[in-house]
């Protein structure tokens, strides 16, 4: 597993590290579920690979790492890593939390208090969302915006970018999928404006959208009652007048009946739309220009549920430096995710004649000792803006290309990649 910290000055700590002295397990509660470190069932690099699994199916799980404090204020914030959901995932989360250096990490609990929660979080068919909480005056404040994080059993890589002027960053893969500002898309503040509350509407302003329709006329035969006398019901022999009294047919519901009976509707042609309340400043708003700033930012976290486990944690990164956070990404996760793809069938295509009718142009290449051949040339991931798609049959991998301009009914050739500046043939 691998834990790197850039700090404020640029110092790189990186740890290939024996990960129980590094990591603490929570006493909170006795049953805790129990990590592994493990590449898992499929992998890039069997030792590059390895980070922490979860392992009992059904379990809460809990287990941080502590670094040296240090604050974000007047810098950005990158937090990232990867997670890869071997398992077919059912139901269970795959965030992280970052604490502050008073977290007790012998008693961190779902109750303890974060800072920020960051990453997929997937249960049955309605939740499969990016979670981005963010502590505010000591409470946590959802996105307004819904995030959806990758489902397949891949490693991914998950970043997020908190920055002095306030705006933000989602990343899946070093491809942002979110962005915008803070104060918009939390609610951490009061609105700048409200509704005017000396302000009326109008009189005449219609904002009714359908009305009945005058010229509909209930037809004649429309009033039945709801219920009528059974006619077929026959007074039981026994039924004595004197002790029951006189003896009536039951009701039973009229089938002729429609209930009551109401014109149509049709587009009010006098409606004004919903009225603009005139807006005004909200006396209650104090703008706040430190909201992405936290204090002795100390502590990183798996503070999770799972039902089937198997889930791998890895190369947990936090720095103040976006470019090379996205360079550690291409690194780390990128150097191994394409050989980490072909350990499954892959899910865009199953055969090479759908990958070009989906618009891929194909190149066939073979394995070699060292990463993927391509006519020549070894790489050991697709480039980046490249949308690449391997097809393993036998000893050959057939390498499926759709590159922005291609265009899908063109003929499938040979694609060479040789390096900047080379051309298509």
């Amino acid at each position: 597993a691998l834990l790197s910290i850039r700090s404020l000055k640029g110092l790189l700590h990186r740890c290939y590290f024996k990960w129980q002295d590094r990591w603490m397990n929570s006493q909170y509660k006795s049953d805790y579920g129990k990590f592994r470190l493990t590449a898992g069932k499929f992998y890039g690099d069997a030792v590059r690979d390895k980070g922490l699994q979860t392992s009992e199916n059904s379990k809460f799980y809990a287990i941080s790492s502590r670094f040296k404090p240090f604050s974000n204020k007047g810098r950005s914030l990158v937090i990232q890593y990867t997670v890869k959901h071997e398992q077919k995932i059912d139901c269970g989360g795959g965030y992280i939390k970052i604490f502050s250096s008073n977290l007790d990490q012998k008693n961190m609990s779902g109750d303890s208090q974060y800072y920020i929660m960051f990453g997929p979080d997937i249960c049955g068919s309605e939740t499969k969302k990016v979670h981005v909480i963010l502590n505010y005056k000591s409470k946590p404040h959802p996105m307004k915006k819904r995030i959806r994080c990758k489902v397949d059993g891949f490693t991914h890589l998950y970043t997020l970018i908190l920055r002095p002027d306030q705006t933000y960053e989602v990343k899946i893969d070093n491809e942002i999928i979110e962005s915008g500002n803070l104060e918009d898309d939390w609610n951490f503040l009061p609105p700048r404006k409200i509704n005017d509350p000396t302000a009326k509407k109008p009189k005449d302003w219609d904002d009714v959208p359908q009305i009945d329709d005058p010229n509909d006329v209930k037809p004649e035969d429309w009033d039945e009652p709801e219920y009528i006398l059974d006619t077929s019901a026959e007074k039981p022999e026994d039924w004595d007048n004197a002790t029951n009294g006189e003896w009536q047919p039951p009701m039973i519901k009229n089938p002729l009946y429609r209930g009551e009976w109401k014109p149509r509707k049709i587009d009010n042609p006098n409606y004004k739309g919903v009225w603009p309340c005139p807006q005004i400043e909200n006396p209650n708003y104090s703008p706040d220009f430190n909201i992405y700033s936290y204090e002795n930012i100390s502590i990183i976290g798996l503070d999770l549920w799972q039902v089937r486990a198997g889930t791998i944690f890895d190369n947990f990164l936090i720095t103040d430096d976006e470019q090379y956070a996205e360079d550690f990404g291409d690194d780390t996760w990128g150097e191994t995710k394409v050989m980490d793809d072909q350990g499954k069938d892959s899910p865009a295509s199953d055969t090479v004649e759908d990958s070009h009718k989906q618009g891929y142009q194909i190149a066939t290449v073979k394995e070699r000792d060292k990463g993927w051949g391509i006519i020549g040339t070894h790489i050991r991931k697709c480039p980046k803006k490249w949308d690449c798609l391997f097809l393993k049959t036998g000893h050959l991998v057939t390498l499926a290309i759709r590159l922005p301009s291609v265009d899908p009914l063109r003929s499938p050739g040979e694609v060479s990649m040789v390096g900047k500046g080379s051309q298509s043939t």
